[in-house]
């Protein structure tokens, strides 16, 4: 497609949805920012896609305020050049004396205006030739003369080999050349069909969430194994704002708390379109060094892509893998929660799978919020950013805090690693419950933490009863008590959000977790009474059990029995 152009910067890709009417419109990078207040959210072709633009957009306004403050002005201990890439050095005393104070009003005065300033569409009106889909160096693309000196004389272009169609690049069929995939919302060539825009879309979120099906890879001294996409290897939480510039600014951090010795290096940022080059970009990861700044972590590729266009316009996008740095201790990755391995005691994203599928957010409340001091775990870096917001007053005590979690699951197949499953989920609180000080005994999270622990142990009683009424239908137990306790999780799951999100700093705590207690015990009666009520002669004649009879009474009598035990009303 020569002489062909299509900037991100000022033609329309970006799908929102408008706050006032509720429309979808489709909007470019410097519409997006200079409008975000007026739209609600990211309106993608699917969750994980928003994910993956999200975090694009985040490199963007993070590398920006890092170098300028609000009004535009550059900080006083940066020197910076124009250059591509710019040349930039910190002065290390004058950072350590002002820098985290200058980039906390930076972030205050943009809340305060309610917008992202000028300082961002001068950025991208500089660097707009990074954005040209068509462009020199295309975006998120590389040259055909740069892929074939990548990759091996055997998988250069004009062999034709490595080639990744669209539809499995479209996260929404993902099928690849072997496996057709049934439930697809496109069938038979229209699966490859694809309009320009959303075609961006597709590879920026291709970079984020690849599988592992193809098989060619740049050149390497050592052997590597073609790496998943950055994100599918997460837990991925961020904050959801009631606007769209709301969002962005929540999850804009500008302090990194968590590696505060390398603080003056890690304000330096580096998405991969600032690189010198692309060779010199590939050069760099072939080293599987983590990322020290978040522009750089957030525009990582797993693979290197370069689409040829036919004369109807019609793609061939070839695909190599790069190397890709450990997740272990990835630290700096502020969009995910962490589980500590027992052997190495290194600390891992804590990944869901397809069994953990219907686990929702607030039932690993612990794992997203530090509830004890002495606990050995690690916030996600968010949390902590968001803990520091709150700590300098720069979020207010009653500012509603969503926590959204959007994970793109696998299907855990190690040789394709394909999207299985979409999994989004919630949990809102107020700044102060989130944040309630820990030298209080009876600080929220402490408290919350101990009523998830009661409600899982009312799910386990629960449980205890499927599985007997299974013994007594001589069913498969555990399929059958899995299905009914996956059920009586759903019920629960909208109670007690609602439950988290009226939860205040002044609440009275134990009339507020008694007012839990009263509505779980509802549910879980119900619950029961609806198997009760479904019961079949066979039920109520029952079977000679370990202890005595039986039957769907006396299983009924334990559950209650169990349930007025620990609820301890």
């Amino acid at each position: 497609m020569d002489n062909e152009t299509f900037n991100l910067t000022t033609d329309p890709w970006l799908k929102v949805i408008e706050k006032e009417t509720n429309q979808e419109r489709t909007v470019s990078l410097i519409e997006l920012f200079q409008n975000a207040q007026n739209y609600r959210q990211l309106a993608g072709d699917m969750h994980s896609q928003d994910l993956a633009i999200l975090r694009f957009l985040l490199a963007i306004l993070t590398t920006v305020y890092s170098r300028v403050d609000a009004a535009g002005d550059p900080y006083a201990w940066l020197d910076m050049t124009d250059d591509l890439p710019p040349k930039m050095t910190v002065d290390e005393d004058d950072f350590e004396d002002d820098g985290q104070t200058d980039l906390l009003d930076t972030w205050q005065q943009l809340r305060a205006s309610g917008q992202f300033s000028a300082a961002v569409t001068h950025y991208l009106t500089h660097y707009r030739a990074c954005f040209d889909f068509f462009g020199e160096r295309p975006f998120y693309q590389v040259t055909a003369t740069d892929y074939d000196q990548l990759v091996p004389e055997n998988k250069r272009i004009a062999v034709g080999k490595g080639q990744v169609a669209v539809k499995q690049m479209n996260r929404r069929v993902s099928e690849s050349g072997h496996t057709p995939a049934l439930f697809a919302p496109k069938s038979g060539d229209a699966k490859n069909e694809v309009a320009l825009a959303e075609l961006v879309r597709w590879v920026i979120t291709y970079q984020n969430f690849t599988g592992v099906t193809d098989k060619t890879k740049v050149v390497t001294e050592e052997k590597f194994s073609n790496p998943a996409g950055w994100v599918y290897r997460l837990n991925p939480v961020f904050v959801k704002g009631q606007t769209l510039f709301e969002t962005l600014l929540l999850n804009l951090i500008l302090v990194n708390k968590r590696q505060d010795e390398d603080a003056a290096e890690q304000v330096l940022q580096r998405p991969v379109w600032e690189y010198s080059s692309i060779l010199d970009y590939i050069g760099e990861r072939k080293k599987q060094i983590l990322p020290n700044n978040l522009a750089e972590l957030y525009t990582a590729w797993s693979r290197i892509l370069h689409i040829d266009w036919d004369a109807a316009g019609h793609p061939a996008i070839f695909s190599a893998g790069i190397p890709m740095y450990s997740a272990d201790n990835a630290l700096i990755e502020p969009m995910t929660t962490w589980r500590r391995d027992k052997k190495t005691n290194d600390y891992r994203p804590a990944v869901k799978g397809l069994r953990s599928l219907g686990i929702a957010m607030w039932r690993n409340f612990g794992q997203y919020v530090k509830v004890r001091e002495a606990d050995n775990i690690q916030e996600p870096g968010l949390v902590v950013w968001l803990r520091l917001l709150k700590a300098k007053a720069l979020i207010p005590h009653d500012q509603p805090l969503m926590l959204n979690s959007i994970a793109l699951i696998s299907d855990g197949n190690a040789t394709s690693q394909s999207p299985a499953a979409e999994v989004v989920d919630d949990m809102q609180m107020q700044a102060d419950v989130l944040f309630d000080r820990p030298e209080i005994a009876e600080n929220w999270p402490t408290r919350i933490e101990e009523v998830i622990e009661l409600t899982q142990t009312i799910g386990k009683d629960y449980y205890h009863f499927a599985t007997d009424i299974g013994q007594i239908r001589n069913l498969d137990v555990r399929p059958f008590a899995s299905k009914l306790s996956a059920t009586f999780y759903e019920r629960l799951n909208d109670p007690f959000k609602t439950w988290l999100e009226q939860l205040t700093g002044h609440d009275d705590r134990e009339a507020k977790i008694i007012l839990w207690k009263q509505t779980l015990k509802k549910i879980a009666v119900a619950a029961v009474d609806e198997v009760v009520q479904t019961s079949s002669p066979r039920d109520i004649r029952g079977i000679e059990g370990q202890h005595g009879p039986l039957n769907i009474f006396t299983a009924k009598n334990r559950f209650m029995y169990n349930l007025r035990t620990h609820l301890d009303l």
